[in-house]
């Protein structure tokens, strides 16, 4: 028997157009779980609202946040960017609130895993959310040796995750646990905050508020990479299910078509990132026009004797 298995997925209005697409496409291709959630913050709660239906559930991130964590008010707002602030650390920005609220929800709604979908994410073929779920393995992406000593990001946030977790200094080049899909474990999780919080004594998001530079992937990684019972119970891929579009020139929908046709049969999302200028319409047009040529070279289903 499969365990539960649900999707998560933090926005806000700056994103609204795309996850709009997002949605639209788990709803054609996404099947076997339990729930959608959608987490924005308070005051777009009313703009997301229309989405709330059926399977997928918006909720806001003060559900997932601690009451000494406070928005600040629109006027006080660096290059409208919505910042939170406490008496326990730093004001931190929205990134770091999205990356609490992965945590926090993974560790406290009903099911077992999870699934994290970012909002600048589509499906464009068939996604089995089941296959990813219990009895099978916890799935642990990482990009072999793509973390180097030098980079000017991923190398701090591991760093990072090493302190929060007690861990030694790591070695570089180390894997890289950041992807576009990615599955998490609640148990796992919950054991993870705990781990934390005995290391920092303090509670787990102060923690995380006064480091500043974090990455949730990349604490999550370090933590079930370094516990030999943990990482047993996992399967360990450096295949992505998403095709990510980073760099490079803006893509028409002739280019988003051959991205699509260039990704592998395993791979069920495409990511176009959202700083890019490639327009959302070029992309829905490219993925329609992916599916109906996926449509018409699927076989015919067999056809039943007509009766005498």
């Amino acid at each position: 028997m499969s365990g539960t298995i649900s999707l998560i997925t933090p926005s806000y209005r700056g994103d609204l157009a795309r996850s709009a697409l997002l949605f639209e496409s788990v709803d054609r291709h996404a099947r076997a779980f339990e729930k959608h959630y959608v987490i924005v913050h308070d005051e777009d709660l009313g703009l997301f609202a229309p989405f709330n239906r059926g399977r997928r559930q918006v909720m806001p991130v003060s559900r997932f946040l601690p009451g000494w964590l406070h928005a600040m008010p629109s006027f006080i707002r660096p290059r409208g960017r919505l910042y939170w602030w406490s008496l326990k650390a730093w004001p931190i920005r929205g990134w770091h609130t999205q990356q609490i609220v992965k945590i926090q929800a993974v560790a406290t709604l009903p099911e077992e895993r999870y699934c994290l979908i970012d909002s600048d994410n589509c499906f464009f073929r068939p996604f089995d959310v089941a296959a990813l779920a219990s009895p099978n393995p916890v799935p642990l992406y990482g990009d072999p040796g793509a973390v180097q000593a030098d980079r000017p990001l991923h190398a701090p946030w591991l760093k990072a995750a090493h302190r929060l977790l007690g861990l030694p200094e790591p070695r570089f080049p180390a894997d890289d646990h950041i992807g576009q899909i990615i599955v998490w474990d609640q148990a796992t999780i919950r054991a993870m905050t705990a781990r934390i919080e005995a290391v920092t004594g303090r509670g787990w998001v102060e923690a995380l508020c006064r480091e500043y530079e974090f990455s949730e992937y990349l604490i999550y990684g370090a933590f079930v990479t370094n516990d030999a019972r943990r990482l047993a119970a996992t399967a360990p891929t450096s295949r992505s299910l998403c095709r990510a579009y980073w760099d490079g020139e803006t893509l028409d929908e002739a280019g988003l078509l051959a991205l699509l046709r260039g990704s592998a049969p395993d791979q069920v999302a495409v990511c176009v990132q959202s700083f890019g200028a490639t327009p959302l319409a070029a992309i829905r047009a490219s993925i329609r026009a992916f599916e109906a040529e996926a449509e018409a070279a699927a076989p015919a289903p067999p056809q039943r004797n007509a009766a005498r």
